[in-house]
């Protein structure tokens, strides 16, 4: 065995005591960079949630009760009517609850935004069609989710008197956003596109009951989560964004093609994101990279 001498073991401590200095320093500028990154990457989702509230309303024209659920915004924003805050209405996709996108509505909620999230599909409801043309087949389960949003907009503004109204004279109800995953989306879009249908009791000449349809003017933006069916809103009063996977492609005429004018529409793709994994299920980075987008788009001048 190999001994030291006295000037050899000094040298040695001192090179031993300044690599543990190195290391202890390497270590520490990691942290930090860690801590810098995981915060830069969570500030607009990790914030303490407002608490939500659940709502079953009743539409008694159709005779149906829907369960909503309202994410107040934060308490640091004092939305009235003079300077009122702004409002989305969200959807979900196909077979998933209404609350399965918190990550999306406490984003909001932290942007002074009162957030109404809906559940469309009811146990009476048929299910959705699974045979093309989906325009054709799917056209019930869209109208139906359009009229939906209808009636929530209407119970929430006040245009209906209803007794809740009076609460939430402190919200933007005239320029709204909606936000929908998937067959939500498809609804969104569908209620832009095609506005309402309501039944009238006067007979047309068939002895069917007249439907009439109803443009919408309320819609300022739309934001969908990978939706497949319905075209988006060429209007250029929409502002669109419309957030895309990477493993489903769109149904042609869905997103503007390459030589459509339509400055109203952005359509961002997130590779290797899946269609399926766009709601609280889904990976942390993903869900940070889809309010990193909306971010970006509705929010970089804050």
């Amino acid at each position: 065995m190999k001994m030291l001498s006295n000037n050899g073991f000094n040298s040695f401590c001192r090179r031993s005591t300044l690599y543990r200095f190195l290391v202890c320093c390497s270590l520490l500028c990691s942290l930090i960079t860690s801590f810098s990154l995981t915060a830069s990457a969570s500030e607009l989702t990790l914030n303490p949630p407002q608490a939500s509230q659940a709502l079953e309303i009743m539409d008694t024209a159709r005779n149906r009760l829907i369960p909503v659920e309202l994410y107040h915004p934060s308490s640091k924003f004092a939305c009235t009517p003079d300077k009122p805050c702004s409002v989305v209405i969200l959807s979900s996709g196909y077979g998933l609850l209404h609350t399965d996108y918190q990550f999306i509505s406490h984003f909001f909620q932290q942007h002074g935004t009162l957030v109404i999230a809906v559940r469309h599909e009811l146990p009476s409801d048929p299910s959705l069609s699974g045979i093309q043309p989906f325009m054709e087949t799917r056209s019930e389960n869209w109208q139906r989710g359009a009229n939906t949003l209808d009636f929530i907009h209407e119970y929430f503004s006040g245009d209906e008197l209803h007794a809740e109204a009076h609460h939430y004279a402190n919200y933007d109800f005239n320029h709204i956003t909606l936000v929908g995953h998937s067959n939500g989306g498809d609804i969104s879009a569908w209620l832009a596109d095609y506005g309402v249908v309501s039944n009238k009791s006067k007979l047309n000449g068939a002895g069917a009951n007249k439907s009439t349809n109803k443009q919408v003017q309320y819609i300022a933006r739309i934001i969908t989560l990978d939706h497949r069916r319905v075209a988006l809103p060429r209007s250029p009063d929409i502002e669109v964004l419309s957030i895309r996977a990477s493993d489903y492609p769109a149904d042609e005429g869905v997103l503007p093609g390459v030589d459509e004018d339509a400055a109203n529409i952005s359509v961002v793709t997130i590779e290797k994101a899946r269609h399926n994994d766009m709601n609280d299920y889904g990976p942390e980075w993903l869900k940070n990279e889809i309010v990193r987008i909306i971010a970006k788009q509705f929010y970089s001048a804050e």
